[in-house]
């Protein structure tokens, strides 16, 4: 089993301390909250006040952490740097050993310095945090010191009940504790979540701000999630909560701290923007500025905060957005997997108990793999993942064969058993699903009879099942009309899939024709696509299974997001393990399923 636990601990913060926040949210007004919806700025802006004093301060910033704990592979795990000339080089980075080292090695000679997040450090995790309920993340975060994390959707993954466990402790109300003697304790540091309400009294599930006294320096952090968050989770997690207009709550929050007397707020924002290059070290402002999302919300934020620190959208920037008083502000956001961190110096005037907004500079850092790993990481890693072993070879089903995901044609064993997993529990959602279509590329290998290890041959286990669906996407159900599913197959083989046709993986009683001897979109014989073996009906609606990353147009079929009653159901692997644990046993093995739902002419 595991050796000695290692102390993931560093300091213990009590609910009642976390709840400090939430008596101002129960003491402010609807009219207050209203009046702030106006929007700042509007008059005069005030005449800045003459400098006193001055001490520096440091944020160290994250988002879009998403458990990677050891070092992320493949695009994940890049970084990508801009030359002189315009030359891009890609940096392999990333691995919470050395984010560690990172850290402490740029706090250094700051003693006024903080660690903050701006979301989804927990939620579509791989196996090593997603095994424990991302307890591993919990705990890897404890260690590096984070100070302050505001919440963004995939925090909502599981829960919001599960969100408090993961900020108060206990174990797993399903799983239990993992290890005997041993009970998770939670999180450290405060999630904020200034946005997400109880329906039926408007009071934050979380607190919605902290104080951070930095040796007199007092720095207010705000947390928001996307406005749309709602959208894009499993809706039985969020039952009962509502998610609020980012920029007014931000505003709400800090007349708030202004009355309080902190006047130096940070906001933490899970939205995000895109900028023009992907590189961590491009010219924002000089390149063109950013797009998205974000940029109305800075716009419309109050220009007391002082800064943006963003995620969401995974992408590197340090760009300046004016404010509604027209002054410059800073809006950051480090890329995503802790390749990258955002490192934030500024000046605080001690007088007037504010940051001087001129002095604020920005720059993303490298968590480069050259460096030492931080050795108290590595001990908590090796305990997990010896606890990981006996979790990973865990049954979830049995095969009689490969049942393999060959892209060398255009439908694999594997992609229709997928599809009809992902079908049986889009049912189980709303009975009126008939169709399921995967994407051939988030299926990453195949499901093999030889054992991998002493679970036996045949035995299909949960790590086995997790490499082959490792994305942690939901099933969403939408609807299409017979016209605009045509034109889904269609998609397959035209437009940024012409070269390199996409060929959906067809769930039972779907079928059509592809027509290999015919160019693009006529590849599709329209007149053959049949549901249950009737024609399909242009004017007709069709309950609709993809998973997230599809029903969001990904992988070239924009269609898929057209798609309307848009419902998000569980996890594609969760999909997976129920259908296997129904369609197969030990006396009863799975055979691969037939590769004839598509006719094919060549």
């Amino acid at each position: 089993m595991s050796g000695a636990s290692p102390t993931p601990r560093r300091r213990r913060r009590t609910t009642a301390a976390l709840a400090v926040g939430l008596a101002g949210a129960l003491a402010l007004s609807l009219p207050a909250a209203q009046a702030v919806a106006g929007g700042p700025g509007k008059g005069k802006p005030e005449k800045p006040a003459k400098p006193g004093p001055t001490v520096e301060l440091q944020v160290l910033a994250l988002n879009d952490f998403h458990g990677a704990l050891e070092p992320p592979t493949g695009s994940g795990g890049l970084a990508t740097r801009e030359h002189d000339h315009g030359e891009h080089e890609t940096i392999e980075a990333g691995g919470v050993e050395y984010l560690a080292t990172a850290l402490r090695e740029a706090r250094e000679g700051h003693d006024r310095s903080v660690t903050v997040a701006a979301g989804d450090m927990v939620g579509a995790t791989p196996l090593l945090s997603a095994l424990f309920n991302d307890e591993p993340t919990i705990e890897a975060l404890n260690l590096l010191e984070m100070d302050v994390v505001g919440v963004g959707n995939h925090e909502f993954d599981s829960g919001w009940e599960e969100l408090i466990r993961l900020q108060e402790g206990g174990c797993h109300p399903v799983d239990g504790c993992y290890d005997e003697g041993r009970e998770f304790e939670g999180a450290d540091f405060p999630f904020l979540a200034a946005n997400v309400v109880h329906e039926d009294t408007g009071v934050p599930i979380l607190p919605p701000y902290t104080v951070r006294n930095m040796k007199g320096a007092k720095v207010g952090f705000i947390g928001v999630t996307l406005e749309g968050t709602a959208d894009i989770v499993t809706r039985a997690g969020i039952e009962g909560l509502e998610f609020l207009d980012e920029a007014e709550t931000i505003n709400r929050y800090t007349r708030e701290l202004k009355r309080k007397g902190v006047n130096a707020v940070i906001a933490l924002i899970h939205e995000g923007g895109h900028a023009p290059s992907p590189a961590y070290n491009h010219d924002c402002d000089a390149g063109g500025g950013l797009s998205g999302p974000i940029v109305e919300i800075a716009e419309n934020t109050h220009p007391a905060v002082d800064v943006l620190i963003t995620g969401h959208t995974h992408r590197p920037y340090v760009c300046t957005i004016p404010d509604p008083a027209g002054n410059d502000r800073l809006v950051t956001s480090a890329q995503s997997n802790g390749v990258l961190f955002t490192e934030l110096t500024m000046e605080y005037d001690r007088k007037h108990k504010d940051i001087v907004r001129a002095s604020v500079e920005g720059t993303n850092r490298v968590v480069h793999r050259e460096r030492e790993r931080a050795s108290d990481l590595t001990a908590l890693l090796d305990y997990w993942r010896d606890l990981a072993g006996a979790v990973a070879g865990r049954p979830i089903g049995w095969i009689a064969e490969d049942i393999t995901q060959d892209r060398d044609i255009p439908e694999s064993p594997l992609g229709n058993l997928i599809a009809d997993a992902q079908l049986a529990h889009a049912r189980e959602v709303d009975p009126r699903a008939a169709i399921a279509l995967m994407n051939p590329g988030g299926i990453r290998t195949d499901l093999v009879y030889a054992a991998s290890g002493d679970e036996g041959d045949g035995v299909v286990t949960y790590g086995e099942g997790f490499a082959v669906q490792p994305f942690s996407n939901y099933v969403v159900l939408l609807d299409l009309t017979g016209e605009q599913l045509v034109r889904v197959l269609r998609e397959q083989v035209s437009g940024p899939n012409l070269t390199a046709n996409k060929i959906l993986q067809p769930s039972e009683g779907f079928s059509y024709t592809l027509d290999l001897t015919r160019e693009g979109a006529e590849r599709i014989v329209a007149d053959s696509v049949t549901v249950d073996g009737e024609p399909v009906d242009p004017s007709a609606t069709y309950r609709v299974a993809v998973n997230s990353f599809l029903a969001g147009g990904g992988d070239g079929f924009p269609t898929l997001a057209e798609g309307t009653d848009v419902v998000y159901g569980g996890l594609d692997l969760d999909a997976l393990i129920d259908h296997l644990g129904t369609i197969s046993s030990p006396e009863n093995p799975l055979t691969a399923p037939a590769a004839d739902r598509i006719t094919v002419i060549r």
